[in-house]
């Protein structure tokens, strides 16, 4: 038996380039689309995980997720699952304006919030909310899927949504969630459960920001 045998394998895959991303544009929960690159991205990205052992592939609602996930779908012949707890961080006042509107309207306060998992976008959800809405997910996940152990499941989401799930994952003090930076466009994170149940999962952060290479939305 393979040493892995028992351990849950989990892929937390950003979605492709939007128009919005290639002009820094805050997207939050705004239902944008996959620019032409993106869907390239997507299918490249497909071509790389679609051959994984996957059991199953969860994707955020808004569109620039699922059509990531659509990719992937098509090469593996998993059926998506849409949830909107993957949902992006929802920004509030932020949302559709530049990173130079909103430092320009609210001094200081884009730098705070990527240091203060506690810290709300006026109208918005803090990187500790978004981690509590979305952790549900993969503990349903391990509840309902016996298959899980030795196999893979992949979640399609946003690069917000993937740090704070990480970090609400590994329980990382509030102080380190910064510690986890920015991912690229399709770029993914890989975690593992060594632990023996629900309550004791073991999560180990195996990859971060893989087969990505530093672009002007990471910095």
């Amino acid at each position: 038996m393979s040493k892995h045998a028992g351990v849950r394998r989990l892929i937390l895959l950003r979605h492709g380039q939007t128009e919005w991303n290639a002009t820094d544009r805050m997207q939050g929960q705004y239902d944008t689309e996959l620019s032409e690159l993106g869907r390239r991205q997507a299918k490249v990205a497909a071509r790389e995980l679609g051959g994984s052992d996957a059991i199953a592939l969860l994707s955020s609602d808004l569109r620039r997720a699922y059509d990531t996930a659509a990719a992937l779908a098509e090469c593996s012949g998993l059926d998506i699952v849409p949830d909107p707890r993957l949902r992006e961080t929802l920004l509030g006042e932020w949302q559709g304006l530049t990173h130079v509107e909103v430092d320009a309207r609210w001094p200081g306060a884009r730098q705070r919030w990527r240091l203060d998992v506690n810290f709300t976008p006026p109208g918005g959800e803090s990187k500790a909310e978004v981690g509590a809405r979305a952790l549900p997910v993969v503990r349903e996940l391990f509840a309902a899927r016996a298959d899980w152990p030795g196999r893979t499941i992949i979640l399609v989401a946003h690069g917000g949504l993937i740090a704070a799930l990480t970090a609400a994952l590994l329980e990382l003090p509030p102080a380190n969630w910064p510690v986890l930076g920015g991912l690229a466009n399709t770029s993914w994170v890989q975690l593992s459960s060594h632990g023996p149940s629900i309550e004791q999962p073991g999560w180990r952060l195996d990859v971060w920001n893989a087969a990505a290479k530093v672009a002007p939305d990471v910095l």
